[in-house]
């Protein structure tokens, strides 16, 4: 395929609009795969993955909580690619614009990326190994739901080929993902998320549980921010009702707007949704767990910098979806081949 540099990583240098002939070759290539051809990609990705373990003796490491038991954690998150759009005259005379990247690109939040649309994709990561599990893009903010059900297939294969119970899984998602209609679609797997429906605070247990001790107060070596955190056991969430262990953080309210988290009467609020044991898991244990996700944004950077899997190669959803799988793929035959450091 042209695109491909030696080095054993894959990069694909050229824009969709170059002039250079290999460009229009790479281009044309991935215009061609069809939603049928990207999903047996898909398969085959997968399938390449699970049978080949990432060290000889198997090891994939795990995280051991407070009562011994392991657990296999996963992130789950979006990316965004922000596409450019020039400026074109419209006028009667002139016929409607046609832009090359409508079909895989529309208007939506670009974060701090330059652009006028864009797409998202949702990653799966096996947190412990950095290796991806797959990638599942859609136009402008993307279909979160319907991407978080696809991942979840995946984690539920990547279980069963190493024999491994759902009951061992653990799902770390951000605020995206903190309602109860999200937390009745994880049925079966563990998770901890930030959660976003603060009608929560409003529930009768937590109003009395907030005017108790709080259970402990939370810090980090890098940040002066204390947190007093209260633990919910169980309180349901959303119109689903649907009953999870709810971790309550609050600070007071500094000199600027706090980024997360409601303010009430100089209080910051912060929700933390899991499903995590009390006795394997304290309330600063699952805060701490989630903040930790913070490493899986060098993972990210690592991919943009080393393969640029969101630059436009194609002006057709399945082909620049079967550009990210290829991708994440190489990704993960690097550190089978030694070619990482």
């Amino acid at each position: 395929m042209n695109g491909w540099l030696p080095g054993g990583r894959a990069s694909w240098p050229y824009s969709t609009g170059s002039s250079c002939p290999a460009a229009r070759r790479s281009v044309a290539f991935a215009a061609l795969f069809t939603p049928t051809a990207v999903e047996a990609l898909r398969v085959l990705f997968l399938e390449d993955l699970l049978a080949r373990p990432l060290t000889k003796e198997g090891q994939r490491g795990e995280l051991l909580d407070r009562t011994s038991v392991q657990w296999e954690v996963f992130d789950i998150d979006g990316t965004r690619g922000a596409a450019r759009q020039r400026a074109v005259p419209k006028t009667e005379d002139l016929p409607p614009a046609q832009r090359r990247l409508d079909e895989v690109c529309a208007a939506g939040y670009t974060g701090r990326k330059r652009g006028e649309v864009v797409r998202t994709r949702t990653v799966v990561s096996q947190a412990h190994t950095y290796q991806w599990l797959g990638s599942f893009g859609n136009r402008g903010n993307g279909e979160y739901r319907k991407e978080l059900a696809h991942a979840l297939v995946v984690i539920r294969r990547y279980l069963a080929a190493h024999g491994l119970p759902q009951a061992r899984a653990l799902l770390r998602l951000d605020g995206l993902y903190g309602t109860g209609a999200v937390i009745a679609d994880l049925a079966g797997l563990s998770f901890v998320m930030r959660g976003k429906d603060y009608t929560v605070l409003d529930h009768p247990a937590v109003q009395a549980r907030l005017h108790l001790p709080p259970d402990s107060h939370f810090s980090r070596p890098e940040s002066t921010l204390v947190r007093t955190l209260y633990d919910c056991p169980d309180v349901p969430v959303g119109p689903e009702g649907c009953r999870c262990r709810v971790v309550v953080a609050t600070h007071s309210k500094g000199p600027m707007k706090s980024r997360v988290g409601v303010t009430r009467q100089g209080v910051v609020y912060e929700l933390f949704f899991t499903r995590l044991p009390q006795d394997a898991f304290t309330a600063s244990d699952v805060v701490a767990l989630y903040l930790h996700r913070g490493a899986f944004e060098p993972v990210l950077a690592d991919e943009d910098q080393e393969q640029d899997p969101d630059r436009w190669c194609s002006h057709a959803p399945a082909g620049q979806e079967a550009w990210q799988i290829i991708s994440q793929w190489v990704w993960n035959e690097a550190p089978g081949t030694g070619s990482c450091t």
